[in-house]
């Protein structure tokens, strides 16, 4: 029975350890002076999505999301049935943890619907809620183009 604090204190340390060697590595938050990537990146070749009239390209801007933290909107770029750049035209958080989560999950999520061509897309660990705000605006906005 003595044996258990000793036990718990070593995960605890242990834990705790890891943690501190956990290293972040900083990435742009994703705003209209700064919606990165270009219509040619290699994310942006995966299969076309829906068959398409011309090969015009589109855009538009989905509903905004209110998230446990703030609001956004996705802005979704379609050209011949394809998705060729998603960004986050606006952003509202409430606090600065908010924004930091953001900075790092908004580029992750972007690459996510661009190999998906769909706004199904997996939720990032740690922001489950800004990942459906993102996923729910970006349908609205592949929705308003009649992609599916």
């Amino acid at each position: 029975m003595k044996r258990a604090p000793l036990l718990v204190l070593g995960g605890t340390v242990a834990g705790f350890a890891g943690v501190l060697g956990f290293h972040h590595r900083s990435a742009p938050l994703v705003t209209p002076a700064t919606a990165g990537g270009s219509p040619g990146s290699p994310s942006a070749a995966a299969s076309p999505i829906a068959p398409a009239a011309s090969g015009a390209v589109r855009s538009a801007v989905g509903a905004s999301e209110q998230f446990g933290y703030g609001i956004l909107d996705v802005k979704v770029t379609v050209s011949g049935g394809r998705i060729t750049e998603v960004s986050v035209p606006s952003l509202q958080v409430a606090e600065p943890t908010s924004q930091f989560i953001c900075e790092q999950v908004i580029p992750i999520l972007r690459s996510e619907a661009l190999s998906a061509q769909s706004a199904r897309i997996d939720a990032v660990s740690g922001a489950t809620y800004t990942s459906e705000a993102y996923a729910v605006s970006l349908q609205a906005a592949l929705d308003e183009l009649h992609v599916r």
